[in-house]
């Protein structure tokens, strides 16, 4: 049996073991580097390479990366699942947020990724109260579904949002809507239900005030949720997170790099997943999950804020959750979740690889934590690289020459002569 490494440079010392036990080190790993250096090639694939024991997660917007080491790993006993967001109709697999919602908090919890998967509220400087009632509104329709659809999923609670038409009330201050009759049924059998409860907060306000947080939730919803990934949410097959903890499972997640609106979903899906992955853990009397399950995520900092992610990867370890995060800059991170958060994400990732690059506020980062001029990290040689892992002085390398890595001349050869066969 092959034990997992992680290889991030040339030589001996740039190779690890993904035990974390015998290396006392978390295994999340910070990859920055410019467009072009070869993240993808030096570190992502052979990352790829190495695994036989561990499952993964793997985002990528080469879809040559799915094609080429998905019979790689059926070979090593893996089960392989698709998720293609850009062709849905390709996948073998389906992400449906309403499968993983199991109690009330599930549920304020999946309102809340969706109501703030917005990259736009990143930026936003508006009062949290339409937000926060967004979460209350989408928290009501939810619950709804759950409570009186046989077998839900979360193209019920979108059928309902396209429904709903607010009018101002005839009778009083309120709202009348056009779901109104459904709730009052609701409320006939448990008055004092979470549905009801969440609706009863969205019934109230003024009808100036209601149609305002209607139109933050609809703006949102119909930005994330396209006409292609609504019918792949009631077409395929769901991702068991439980399974893919139990069994060894590749997960290949392939999206846009120049569609942000599939970045906003696929984040969502991240939130729902640490969380789903943690909770098992914790579940279970190890307190850790059976098999490791580490994350790839190519252009990480590129999409939109994962809910709650500086809190989760502080607290991966315990549970054998890691992730590799493929950024082009220091200051992409800060962008996306401000400079407090970025910096306890990078914190809490125990080896840093950089490879070079053009941003100067990086490169002073650099810097200062080589103990070399700036100009020396400026004027880096396209394929150098310096590697830090906690507790040792950092490594001046090379990137990976994987080019003459014979597993990847082996597996890069059968990739090409199965192009040219299924092209005659």
């Amino acid at each position: 049996m092959k034990a997992d490494r992680i290889i991030l440079g040339e030589g001996q010392n740039a190779v690890y073991s993904t035990d974390s036990n015998q290396t006392g080190l978390n295994n999340n790993v910070i990859v920055c580097a410019g467009s072009g250096a070869g993240k993808t090639m030096s570190i992502m694939e052979p990352r790829l390479l190495e695994t036989f024991e561990s499952s993964l997660i793997v985002t990528c917007t080469k879809r040559r990366i799915v094609d080429k080491y998905s019979n790689v790993f059926r070979e090593r006993g893996y089960e392989v699942l698709d998720i293609n967001f850009i062709n849905p109709k390709k996948s073998n697999a389906a992400y449906d947020p309403l499968a993983y919602v199991s109690s009330y908090s599930d549920i304020t919890f999946l309102a809340e990724s969706i109501v703030k998967s917005n990259p736009r509220k990143e930026k936003t400087t508006a009062d949290p109260f339409w937000d926060d009632a967004a979460i209350s509104l989408l928290s009501a329709l939810i619950a709804f579904v759950i409570m009186t659809v046989e077998k839900p999923t979360f193209a019920d609670v979108l059928k309902m949002t396209d429904e709903l038409r607010i009018n101002e009330s005839m009778i009083g201050s309120g709202i009348e809507t056009s779901i109104d009759s459904k709730f009052e049924k609701l409320k006939k059998k448990d008055p004092h239900c979470f549905a009801v409860s969440c609706w009863n907060s969205f019934n109230i306000l003024p009808i100036k005030t209601a149609s305002c947080v209607y139109g933050t939730l609809n703006t949102t919803i119909d930005t994330i949720f396209t006409p292609e990934i609504r019918s792949m949410i009631s077409s395929k097959q769901n991702v068991n997170f439980e399974k893919l903890a139990n069994r060894k499972t590749v997960l290949f997640i392939t999206t846009s790099a120049v569609n942000p609106v599939l970045n906003c979903f696929i984040n969502m899906f991240y939130a729902q997943m640490f969380k789903q992955l943690f909770e098992y853990g914790e579940s279970l009397p190890s307190g850790k999950l059976p098999i490791p399950v580490s994350v790839l995520a190519d252009d990480f900092a590129t999409g939109s804020r994962i809910l709650n992610f500086p809190e989760y990867i502080s607290i991966f370890r315990e549970k054998q959750i890691s992730v590799m995060l493929l950024l082009q800059s220091e200051s992409q991170l800060e962008r996306m979740y401000g400079y407090n958060d970025a910096v306890s994400i990078i914190d809490n990732c125990d080896t840093y690889v950089y490879m070079g690059g053009m941003n100067l506020k990086t490169c002073r980062s650099i810097s200062e934590r080589v103990n070399k001029p700036l100009e020396d990290i400026l004027y880096m040689k396209l394929g150098e690289e310096i590697i830090f892992r906690r507790g040792q002085p950092p490594i001046l390398t090379k990137r990976y020459d994987v080019l003459n890595d014979k597993n990847y001349q082996k597996v890069t050869n059968a990739y090409e002569k199965r192009i040219k066969e299924s092209a005659k």
